[in-house]
């Protein structure tokens, strides 16, 4: 929504029309106030001291014969001022705090944490008193004391938007883009957060007014000669049994104010309905940087070596590892797919193998290799040029894959002007070609369009074409095809079919299609529980699959001489939660083939012969007892299992 939008929005309720009427009128007399009414104001005349309200003086008289009415018009340029300084100032800080956590090292930004959480348990008002003792008494110390007594309240907000912003997925993108953290924070998180931010700004004023009116009301504020509201309010309280109009008149201007930037605020944040704004933003000129320690290409053929993969998440009793022993290689050009119900740990592992797996996750393995560079032990400085260079993500959701506030060209050509030093031209130029690499139409005029005017099939596309804006090696697609049409999907498989062919790059293709998976790859890798069960080729899975698990995926799976009367097919049972896996086999309670031994020792991954492994007791030979898939009583599928948004 744009800002003339926004604003149309909030002219056209009455709540809205009336408090932006009342912030403009509050405008107007501050410019105009000093030039219409000053001079009256300032003019003594010790003969008129202390009239009461009349045709002359609507609101009377001051102890000097001053005119009040025109000393408050007078007022609303100093006191609208001294409050929005106040409100720049908690914003700035408020930010610099809220968002300095990302890019410090976590001690520094834990400590930082802690400081905002305790300056937020302290009331505005008594903080704002406390510094005002601290800087001083006067219009610079009011400022600094209420300003930086509002800073802990935005640093609060500025945190909880940030960590909703940081887990979406064009956050990782940017990651694996190896966009630095810095840049990551101004030109992703921040232009999110911003128009939240505004909204609670323009609430906040009112209470800055408040404030300001309290502070100089008690001595603390504007000195003499200087005066604003909260001073004309002291002044005219000392009479208010004589004359109750020299104290209402500053009072009701306080009041006024306060309401219309508080509902004007408010208003705001309803028309926006939480949706961000969607500004071009220009791009990116970084200039090559030269760096001797930057990781390099060791290994030509072995893009991806995983050797015994864990990722562990702390819980309340202990650590919970939901990746457990995982290990596979990938070589140049090959494609693998990895099948398994949802929480079997697929996002889990492809995410480890792109270094995004945040703290507290802890990733451990005796070999995690990418391009012959280990991803464990190298610092992240230098391995981001590598990630960002040969490793390409596809996410699952394309619509959050991309920042809503910037245009698809300007995100395209973020990564090749972080890695290639190409100035604003040149990176636009080779972000067209990308899109047109990926048959997206007129990619002149889509490179200028945001995210949400691209259809979830071009959205797709895109990404991927942001993937191939340097030289991938690994394109890990997690669930590229979800939520697609079957004649989208045809298309993005075969365009990643086409990259690859292109470019020789390998492909880590996660899915929970098992039929997708032994079209398109050349080997396929079974997860469960959290670990590997069998790896085998792809063009044998039909008819060699040994493990009871792959052979259960296999049969549920209808095919287009399925019987629709017929009840579907279904696994039985659940898979267990990555706190309570068993001692033994994790498929032994849904397995038909278990046996004791099956309970109590888990199988290896051991080699069947032919570039096939199993883990299992009792591999299959034949064709699984027909318990295995029983009919479920209606023919309605069974929706994938909430623990994926856990595990995953």
């Amino acid at each position: 929504m744009s800002a003339a939008a926004t604003i149309k929005k909030v002219v056209r309720t009455p709540l809205g029309s009336v408090s932006l009427t009342l912030v403009l009128l509050l405008v107007l007399v501050a410019l105009l106030g000093p030039l219409i009414w000053g001079a009256q104001a300032e003019q003594i005349d010790p003969t008129a001291a202390y009239r009461a309200p009349s045709a002359a003086h609507l609101l009377g008289t001051d102890a000097l014969g001053r005119d009040v009415l025109a000393r408050v018009m007078v007022a609303t340029r100093l006191s609208l001022g001294l409050a929005m300084a106040a409100v720049l100032i908690g914003v700035v800080t408020g930010t610099v705090l809220g968002t300095a956590p990302a890019v410090l090292p976590r001690w520094a930004g834990r400590i930082l944490s802690t400081f905002v959480n305790i300056a937020v348990a302290f009331p505005g008002l008594l903080l704002a008193l406390f510094l005002a003792v601290i800087f001083g008494v006067g219009t610079v110390g009011s400022v600094l004391a209420i300003g930086f007594a509002m800073a802990p309240g935005f640093a609060r907000l500025t945190q909880t938007l940030s960590a909703a912003i940081a887990g979406r997925d064009f956050i990782a993108a940017a990651r694996v883009a190896g966009v630095s953290r810095f840049r990551v924070l101004i030109r992703h998180i921040l232009p999110n957060i911003g128009e939240p931010l505004i909204v609670n700004a323009t609430i906040s004023a009112g209470g800055a007014l408040l404030a300001f009116a309290g502070l100089s009301f008690l001595g603390l504020g504007v000195q003499v000669p200087a005066y604003d509201w909260g001073r004309l309010l002291g002044e005219g309280l000392n009479r208010i049994y004589l004359n109750p109009a020299a104290a209402l008149g500053p009072a009701a201007a306080v009041v006024i104010a306060g309401l219309a930037f508080n509902l004007l605020g408010e208003t705001a944040a309803a028309a926006l309905g939480g949706r961000n704004a969607r500004r071009p933003r220009r791009l990116p000129q970084t200039a090559p940087t030269g760096d001797p320690g930057h990781a390099q290409v060791v290994n030509d053929d072995m893009v991806l070596l995983v050797d015994d993969l864990r990722v562990s998440f702390p819980a309340a009793d202990g650590w919970v590892t939901p990746v457990r022993g995982v290990s596979f290689s990938i070589s140049r050009g090959e494609a693998i797919g990895v099948v398994g119900e949802s929480g079997s740990g697929k996002s889990l592992t492809a995410l480890a193998a792109a270094q995004l797996i945040e703290r507290p996750g802890h990733v451990d393995a005796a070999r995690l290799e990418f391009c012959g560079t280990p991803l464990l032990d190298t610092p992240e400085r230098t391995l981001r040029p590598l990630l960002g260079t040969s490793l390409a993500m596809v996410f699952q959701d394309p619509m959050t894959s991309f920042n809503p506030t910037r245009r698809i060209g300007s995100q395209l050509a973020e990564a090749a002007a972080e890695h290639q030093g190409l100035r604003r031209t040149a990176a636009m130029e080779r972000a067209i070609e990308r899109l047109r690499a990926v048959r997206v139409p007129a990619a002149e005029r889509r490179a200028r369009q945001f995210p949400h005017e691209f259809s979830g099939g071009m959205r797709q596309r895109a990404m991927i074409a942001m993937g191939l804006m340097n030289h991938p090696r690994l394109i890990i697609a997690d669930e590229p095809t979800t939520a697609l049409d079957v004649t989208v999907q045809r298309q993005v498989l075969q365009l990643l079919a086409g990259v690859r062919r292109d470019t020789e790059a390998a492909i880590l293709l996660i899915s929970h299609d098992i039929a997708v998976v032994a079209q398109t790859c050349d080997r396929v890798l079974v997860m469960y529980a959290g670990r590997i069960v069998e790896d085998l080729p792809a063009s044998r899975l039909n008819d060699s699959a040994r493990h009871p698990y792959t052979r259960a995926l296999l049969d549920v799976v209808p095919e287009l001489d399925t019987d629709r009367d017929a009840p579907l097919r279904m696994i039985p049972g659940r898979p267990p939660a990555p706190g309570a896996f068993p001692a033994g086999c994790a498929f032994a309670d849904r397995c038909p083939l278990a046996s004791a031994l099956c309970r109590e020792q888990d199988p290896a991954l051991i080699d069947a012969g032919d570039g096939h492994r199993v883990a299992c007791w009792h591999p299959v030979d034949g064709a699984l007892p027909v318990a295995a898939v029983p009919a479920i009583t209606t023919a309605v599928p069974v929706p994938e299992l909430e623990s994926e948004e856990v595990v995953r």
